[in-house]
């Protein structure tokens, strides 16, 4: 049986409580939310806070407030199981509620927060394993170790970002606010992630990721596809979302005008989501017809590049970006 090491817990009750908190301890402390992601972590001994910081009683962190015509704040502690049955997420950002319910399983979305998916740890089957099986491969470069075994000629940590609601955050043009004693700072979601599995967030160990701003629904679609092998519980192996800005529709809801502007965002075959800027060009000032679909999953199939490091063969799971884009276009005309 695994084991969580020895470790202070602490609960503030306020935003300055909290980063005064991770201030006062220093890197030896860690913010913890439902802690789906951290408690595992901390059992396997990938993390060793000395401190842990929940954030789950901070009542501006539990708030969803605004609509879909000025934007929606949704605070970091929100649980997913509340961001999906939430009656505004459902009517105006269904995309969100949709890409949440892939989320693990229901019990686990009733603990598990939006800003824990977002800050999601790096996966890698050399990396999500107990210390034990870590230690007789010699560790690697991610903990303990000085080898990336999934490319072991890389200075560079391959694990992968396994979050699903990432790719759709950046896709979308989601803001993150981030508090620290320092002051607070805004970050535009897709420049939030480094392209690296050790160092893969823009975030200093100090500060706390507040809420997530989501932009009004003017114009745009968005739809969110994901490949696993069980159809619940199971991380991402790819995840694709897709955003197109329409500007006009006729009455039926199909798009009567080309494409003013669309990303393609691929998730679970890199350390950081992959804009795929060919994919959106493909659709930009065209008509959004199975012929500019086809070319967009093309350039998605192309510059899809998934090393050995999860689940499927990484050669099929190239192919499938192609199948998976085409889905998540597909799906905006229905």
């Amino acid at each position: 049986m695994m084991r969580l090491p020895r470790f202070d817990y602490r609960t503030p009750r306020t935003i300055a409580e909290a980063v005064k908190l991770v201030g006062d301890v220093g890197p030896t402390a860690q913010f913890v939310a439902g802690g789906t992601d951290l408690y595992p972590n901390m059992k396997r001994r990938q993390q060793t806070p000395h401190t842990v910081i929940s954030v789950m009683r901070v009542p501006e962190l539990n708030q969803i407030t605004g609509d879909g015509k000025s934007g929606i704040r949704i605070g970091a502690s929100v649980t997913l199981t509340d961001l999906i049955e939430h009656p505004l997420i459902k009517r105006d950002y269904p995309v969100i509620a949709s890409a949440a319910r892939t989320i693990s399983t229901p019990l686990l979305r009733n603990m598990g927060t939006v800003g824990g998916n977002l800050l999601l740890d790096t996966r890698c089957n050399y990396y999500d394993q107990n210390y034990e099986w870590r230690k007789g491969i010699n560790f690697c470069l991610k903990k303990d170790g000085d080898v990336c075994w999934v490319a072991p000629g890389s200075s560079k940590c391959w694990a992968v970002q396994s979050s699903d609601l990432v790719p759709v955050m950046v896709a979308i043009g989601a803001k993150f606010r981030l508090a620290s004693t320092l002051g607070e700072r805004i970050i535009d979601a897709r420049g939030f992630y480094n392209d690296d599995g050790i160092d893969y967030l823009k975030k200093r160990p100090d500060e706390l990721l507040v809420d997530i701003y989501l932009p009004p629904t003017n114009g745009w679609r968005a739809s969110y596809q994901k490949l696993r092998r069980r159809g619940a519980f199971d991380f991402p192996v790819l995840g694709v979302a897709a955003w197109v800005e329409f500007g006009k529709t006729d009455a039926g809801g199909t798009p009567t005008v080309p494409v003013k502007d669309a990303r393609i965002v691929l998730g679970g075959i890199a350390p950081s989501p992959l804009e795929i800027a060919a994919a959106g060009e493909a659709l930009i000032g065209h008509a959004f017809d199975d012929e500019h679909i086809q070319a967009a999953a093309e350039a998605a199939y192309l510059k899809a590049r998934p090393l050995d490091n999860t689940d499927f063969v990484m050669n099929w799971r190239k192919q499938m970006a192609r199948q998976y884009t085409l889905r998540a276009l597909k799906d905006l005309l229905a």
